[in-house]
């Protein structure tokens, strides 16, 4: 087991993600149990790149289902093609049909809409299931969730049940918006996804851009690590420090402290509030400039 974890590991690293032993371990225990993995944190920590990242270490595909207020049952599931149903209904009743053989073709599979909770239990080879934001939805709509993840059958009426072909590994993230419910939790592995560690952050950034000088990525990382831990609205996350490391590149910057006017103009890729913006004037940049290694 303890191989295998690090072989998982390893195969994250190829596809650009940077895994912890705990994070690897937890993904593995997904995978050996079959069991929903729910993956909690704050918005930027790489919840959601967890399972693009498992998708292409399997090189299995991604379905995702973005959960929202609302969120029912025919957009997460299925829904029938209503266009197509009434126009094959006229044909049929040209054609003299009796009403059952009519009811029987409109309502057959040709007319079906899979939506990413049918898709992912249809598959031939196991797909990751992202089922991203799911505190976004409704109690209801958890409850439902609950019964699908617990047996992987959807039952349509027209149709009767379908049963799943192959197991979706499934991956719920949650920002924490309200309060899961107990059941659903019980159902799933838990991983809390924090802000990286220094060293971390910086493995991440040297790996999604192989070409940046050690220093000026060095120095990003620190930045952005006094940055996080100020009093602001909004949080830059690792894609943040990604797309600022990017911008920096992109204006020719070898050292933080070149053009401090650069610096201050381009905090716009990691800070996404004016609020937050305006709270680095220029004294409060310069305590989180000194020193930079």
């Amino acid at each position: 087991m303890t191989a295998e974890i690090s072989i998982l590991q390893n195969q994250l690293e190829q596809v650009g993600y940077i895994a912890d032993r705990s994070l690897a371990t937890a993904l593995m225990l997904l995978v050996r149990l079959g069991r929903p993995l729910l993956l909690e944190g704050d918005a930027g920590v790489g919840k959601t790149a967890v399972a693009q990242a498992l998708s292409e270490a399997f090189t299995c595909s991604l379905i995702r289902l973005q959960c929202y207020e609302g969120l029912d049952a025919n957009a997460a599931v299925y829904e029938w093609n209503y266009p197509h149903q009434l126009l094959a209904l006229k044909l049929h009743e040209q054609a003299g049909y009796e009403p059952a053989r009519k009811e029987a073709e409109i309502f057959s599979e040709r007319f079906l809409l899979p939506r990413p909770l049918l898709k992912a239990i249809t598959q031939e080879q196991s797909p990751v299931l992202l089922i991203d934001e799911v505190d976004r939805a409704d109690e209801a709509f958890e409850a439902y969730l609950l019964e699908v993840l617990s047996d992987f059958q959807i039952s349509i009426p027209e149709l009767g049940t379908i049963k799943a072909r192959s197991i979706p590994y499934v991956v719920l993230t949650s920002n924490g918006a309200r309060e899961l419910s107990d059941a659903l939790r019980r159902r799933c592995l838990f991983h809390y996804l924090d802000y990286p560690d220094i060293g971390k952050e910086l493995a991440i950034v040297n790996r999604r851009l192989p070409h940046i000088d050690e220093h000026l990525a060095a120095q990003i990382v620190q930045f952005v690590h006094r940055l996080r831990a100020t009093d602001l609205r909004k949080k830059p996350g690792i894609a943040e420090t990604l797309d600022w490391a990017v911008a920096l590149l992109s204006l020719d910057i070898r050292k933080l402290d070149d053009d401090p006017q650069i610096l201050r103009d381009t905090l716009g890729s990691l800070l996404k509030t004016q609020e937050d913006l305006g709270r680095v004037d220029g004294p409060f940049l310069a305590t989180l400039m000194a020193p930079l290694t």
